[in-house]
C-alpha cells in the first residue's frame, strides 16, 4: 500500500466506505421491504428490479464510457447514491407504506444502474493512477477491501439495529457514500478523450466496434469467460447456502453466520498473500483451480465446522486468479477503450450469476445440494487444470529466455 499512489489510496478508500454503506443499505432494503409485505415475491421483485435494468444499461452504455471524465463521474455518482438512500428514509418520516415501497424500489433501480458504471469506470481507472508492476497488487487491495467490508457490514448493521430503528440506517449509508465522494475528489486529473458530439450513428458504431474489439483478444475473452465460471458458482451457491447448512448440515443460525463469513475473510487473507508473492500465469490459473475445488469439497463435508473451512479455503485461493486476470486485461487492452472493454467484461460476469441461480433453483435438473455443488465446481476446475499444466509447459520451455508470463 505504502508503494500505491495518492490517487489509488484516494480510490481504495472511497471504495471501502461505500461499499460498507451500499452493503449496510441492503441488508435494510430487504429486511424492510419484508417486514411491510410479508411478501417474497416482492423480494423477488426487489432483485429484479436491480438485475435487469441494470444488465440492459450496462450492455448499452459501453461506448459512452469511452469518452467521460472517469474520476469526475465517480464522484457524481456517488452524489447519486446518496440522494437515492434518501428516499425511503424521507419516505418512512411522512408514514405511508406505499411510499416506502416505492422509494424502495426506485433506490434499488437507481443503484442496478448506476453500479455497473461505477465498477467499469474504476476498473478502467486503475491503469492511469497505478504503475503497471503494481496493477496485481492494487486489484488485490482493492478487491479484498471490498471483501472484507463485505463481511464487516453485516455484524456492523446488526449492533446498529439494536439501538436504532431500520430506516435511520439509510442515513447512514447516504452519508457513507457522501465521505466516498469527498475521498474520490482527492484523486488527480486523469487524461481523458476529447468530448464528442453524440448521434445515434455514432454510439451504433462505437457500440459495435466495443464488442468486436473485445472479441479480437482471445486471451482476454478467455479470462473473462473463466471469470464467469466462477460468477456462475456464485451465483449457485447464493441458492444453496441456507438449505446446505441449516438442513442438509442441521446448523443452526450462527453457524450459517460463520459460513457467510468465511469466504470474505478468507478473500482478505488471499489478497494480503498475493502482494507477497511473485505473480505468475501457474500461479494464478492454480488459484482459480483451487477455488473451484473448494466447491467440490464442500459436497463431501461432514459438519458446518468442515463447510466453514472450505469456504476459508475457497476465499484465500480466488484472489489469486481474479487479482491477476484482472490486471492483465488493464494491461493488454487498448487504454483509449479499456473502459468500454471494461463494460463488456463486467457484462460477461454479472449475466453469468443470474444462470447460476437458475441452475441451482431449476426444479427441472433435480439434482441434490451436494451434487450442485460438484457440478458447479467442475465448471470452474476442469479449464482451470487445463491452463495450469499448459502454463507450466509454457513456462519450462520459454524458462531460458523469460519468466512465461504469456500464453497464448
Amino acid at each position: 500500500m505504502k508503494r500505491q499512489s495518492a490517487s489509488f489510496k484516494a480510490l481504495w478508500f472511497g471504495e471501502i466506505i461505500s461499499e460498507f454503506g451500499g452493503a449496510a443499505g441492503g441488508i435494510i432494503n430487504g429486511l424492510l421491504l419484508f417486514e411491510l409485505t410479508g411478501s417474497k415475491e416482492w423480494m423477488g421483485v426487489l432483485w429484479l428490479v436491480y438485475f435487469l435494468p441494470s444488465l440492459m444499461f450496462q450492455s448499452i452504455s459501453a461506448p459512452f464510457l469511452n469518452y467521460v471524465r472517469k474520476s469526475k463521474l465517480l464522484r457524481t455518482i456517488q452524489l447519486i447514491r446518496a440522494g437515492a438512500y434518501l428516499l425511503p428514509l424521507t419516505a418512512s418520516f411522512i408514514g405511508t407504506e406505499t411510499g416506502v415501497v416505492l422509494a424502495l424500489i426506485v433506490l434499488q433501480g437507481l443503484l442496478g444502474i448506476m453500479q455497473p458504471i461505477y465498477a467499469s469506470l474504476s476498473f478502467s481507472l486503475l491503469p492511469d493512477i497505478c504503475q503497471e508492476k503494481e496493477l496485481t497488487e492494487a486489484n488485490a487491495l482493492l478487491d479484498g477491501a471490498i471483501r472484507l467490508m463485505s463481511f464487516l457490514a453485516p455484524g456492523a448493521t446488526a449492533l446498529l439495529l439494536l439501538v436504532s430503528p431500520a430506516h435511520f440506517i439509510y442515513g447512514l449509508s447516504a452519508a457513507m457514500y457522501l465521505i466516498s465522494f469527498f475521498a474520490l475528489s482527492r484523486m488527480s486529473e486523469t487524461h481523458e478523450q476529447e468530448a464528442v458530439i453524440w448521434t445515434r450513428e455514432f454510439w451504433w458504431s462505437e457500440m459495435k466496434e466495443g464488442y468486436r474489439s473485445f472479441f479480437q483478444y482471445p486471451r482476454l475473452l478467455r479470462l473473462s469467460v473463466l471469470s464467469s465460471a466462477v460468477q456462475f458458482a456464485v451465483g449457485a451457491a447464493m441458492v444453496l447456502a441456507v438449505p446446505f447448512i441449516r438442513e442438509e448440515l442441521n446448523g443452526q443460525p450462527w453457524e450459517y453466520a460463520i459460513f457467510s463469513g468465511a469466504f470474505p475473510v478468507g478473500y482478505a487473507i488471499g489478497s494480503l498473500l498475493l502482494t507477497k508473492l511473485k505473480k505468475t500465469d501457474w500461479m494464478m490459473y492454480l488459484g482459480l483451480t483451487g477455488g473451484g475445488l473448494s466447491f467440490v469439497l464442500l459436497a463431501f463435508a461432514p459438519s458446518t465446522f468442515a463447510a466453514s473451512i472450505c469456504e476459508l479455503l475457497g476465499g484465500v485461493l480466488f484472489p489469486f486468479f481474479n487479482a491477476q486476470s484482472a490486471a492483465i486485461f488493464q494491461q493488454e487492452a487498448p487504454r483509449d477503450r479499456l473502459a468500454q472493454l471494461s463494460a463488456v467484461r463486467l457484462l460477461f460476469l454479472r449475466a453469468a450469476m443470474p444462470l447460476g441461480i437458475l441452475f441451482a433453483s431449476s426444479s427441472f435438473f433435480g439434482l441434490p445440494i451436494r451434487q450442485v455443488y460438484v457440478a458447479v465446481g467442475l465448471v470452474i476446475v476442469l479449464p482451470g487444470l487445463f491452463y495450469v499444466v499448459l502454463s507450466l509447459l509454457h513456462t519450462r520451455k520459454s524458462l531460458p529466455k523469460n519468466s512465461g508470463r504469456e500464453i497464448n
